[in-house]
């Protein structure tokens, strides 16, 4: 079976001779046909991945066809579109038991603590499989990074009306702007790059932009959240600069979401942070009903696919291509390798 390996910090090793996934009691054998390719991707070929080991096959953000299952309380048939929830948790944790799947103490993610879609087949349990037969393929591969969004936005409790700053203009945050525009919010998006900006205002419907120079950030938030600061606060960015800085965006009272995930310790002002009564919050992954709530805003055309995945390379270049889209001048949004 033709696969990709992560071998080591910096290296891909193209190959045939993967074993073939194992048809086991619960679970599904998919053919892989999308790869969308994500901040984790990038972040562990360069060696800046927590929770990571080497060798390892990448891939996450997977949608496929059913080619083996076995009867399943979900009625998935050999044939059907699904994607893939690549969080798999133990059920049985203090997190789990709770419902919040997506924090179970003992997660292993694909691609990340387990071995994941850059291949031609892989075994995934038919719990955390979605049947995507009315998406496209690119739709159905889509879901997971924009599920991410929609649990941080979920999360923060984020209220028609409200006003929320998406700090970072990626994958990740244009998902949150989406989500929190669709949720009725007034969004502000804030970048280093004006051409991400335009983005969230044309793909995700941003209502204002902020381009930082200098240090008058705050005063530009203020200035287009209307005179008074912003009640929800996402840092998607994944910098510890930024997410440092986050604390003095947020209103009194407001809160603070920390979406991104960066290899370093946060400090803040405690008497500032105490001052405004902030809450800060981790989001981490996504649950299954942040899945449903994705798909049927894709199936509404509230989300656009086509417009999102801006890079595209078969199979047999995304080594080559993912070097490529490494580099600042590629411009990626979202890249999407296709089987």
């Amino acid at each position: 079976m033709k696969g990709i390996v992560c071998r080591e910090v910096g290296r891909f090793e193209a190959t045939d001779t993967l074993p073939e996934p194992e048809a086991k009691e619960g679970h599904a054998i998919v053919g892989v046909k999308r790869i969308g390719i994500c901040g984790t991707d990038y972040h562990a070929f360069r060696g800046n991945q927590p929770f990571f080991e080497y060798p390892r096959i990448l891939g996450h953000e997977l949608a496929g066809v059913v080619e083996e299952v076995g009867d399943n309380e979900s009625g998935l048939r050999a044939g059907d579109r699904v994607s893939v929830i690549p969080y798999l948790h133990c059920g049985t944790c203090v997190a789990c038991r709770a419902g919040k799947t997506n924090c179970c103490t003992d997660m292993k993610v694909l691609g990340v603590h387990v071995d994941g879609g850059m291949r031609e087949r892989i075994s995934v349990p038919v719990t955390h499989l979605i049947r995507a037969n009315g998406l496209t393929l690119d739709q159905a591969a889509i879901l997971e990074p924009l599920a991410i969004g929609a649990h941080a936005v979920r999360r923060s409790e984020l209220a028609a009306g409200e006003t929320a700053l998406v700090i970072g203009g990626g994958p990740i945050g244009l998902g949150v702007a989406a989500l929190a525009k669709r949720r009725g919010a007034k969004v502000i998006a804030m970048d280093l790059d004006p051409g991400r900006l335009e983005f969230c205002r044309d793909w995700a419907g941003a209502d204002e932009l902020v381009l930082p120079s200098g240090d008058d950030a705050l005063r530009r938030i203020a200035e287009a959240a209307g005179g008074e600061l912003p009640t929800v606060v996402f840092d998607a960015t994944g910098s510890a600069r930024s997410m440092t800085d986050s604390f003095q965006y947020a209103a009194h009272g407001g809160k603070l979401v920390f979406v991104g995930l960066v290899k370093a310790d946060i400090a803040f002002s405690d008497p500032e942070f105490h001052k405004r009564e902030l809450t800060l919050m981790g989001s981490r992954n996504a649950t299954r009903e942040d899945f449903d709530d994705v798909m049927e805003a894709v199936a509404a055309g509230a989300i656009d696919a086509d417009g999102y995945i801006n890079r595209r390379a078969p199979f047999g270049e995304a080594t080559r291509a993912f070097e490529e889209w490494l580099k600042p001048e590629s411009k990626v949004i979202k890249a999407m390798v296709e089987l």
